[in-house]
């Protein structure tokens, strides 16, 4: 009896421990071996579940279902909260409406204005225009580094331009 009880706690804690390893191998890169140790606990732990009984075993693997995902949830929801959490998890920054995307209203301005291609155009590329820079997107091919450009079309996002006709 005393020796089931044994087996029984050590089963147990082999849940855990496959547990454990399971979130190891999240953060520690193992190729694979943290994974397998923890499958080795795991069945481990369920042949000595069923040495004890085979109403102990089922019991055991159905606890198994219980422990080993709880103990997953337990710990991401804490590691976040550890020091060594918050240097991993980036932190969510409140950003107001409008703030990354410019909307169409707002680069509606450029529409005929002139700049020039700070890098190549492949057909995207970055403009400046009037002193800012702004993403955009060639009308056709390739615009070389330097090339005046006008701004010709404004559709949602997507600033389009094509190479400035010069007279000679």
């Amino acid at each position: 009896m005393l020796m089931d009880i044994a087996l029984i706690v050590f089963a147990l804690f082999l849940y855990i421990v496959c547990a454990v390893l399971t979130v190891m191998e999240i953060f520690i890169p193992s190729f694979g071996l943290l994974t397998l140790l923890a499958i080795g606990a795991f069945v481990w732990g369920v042949s000595l579940f069923f040495q004890v009984s085979t109403a102990v075993g089922w019991f055991g693997v159905f606890t198994a279902m219980a422990v080993i995902p709880t103990f997953w949830v337990i710990a991401y929801k804490l590691f976040p909260k550890t020091s060594i959490g918050r240097a991993m998890v980036l932190k969510n920054v409140s950003r107001s409406a409008g703030d990354a995307i410019a909307d169409k209203d707002q680069l509606e301005w450029l529409l005929g204005k002139s700049g020039k291609a700070v890098g190549p155009l492949r057909p995207v590329g970055i403009c400046e225009i009037e002193g800012r820079r702004i993403v955009c997107s060639a009308e056709v091919g390739f615009v070389p580094k330097g090339t005046e450009i006008e701004v010709i079309r404004v559709e949602g996002n997507t600033i389009t331009v094509r190479t400035k006709e010069t007279d000679i």
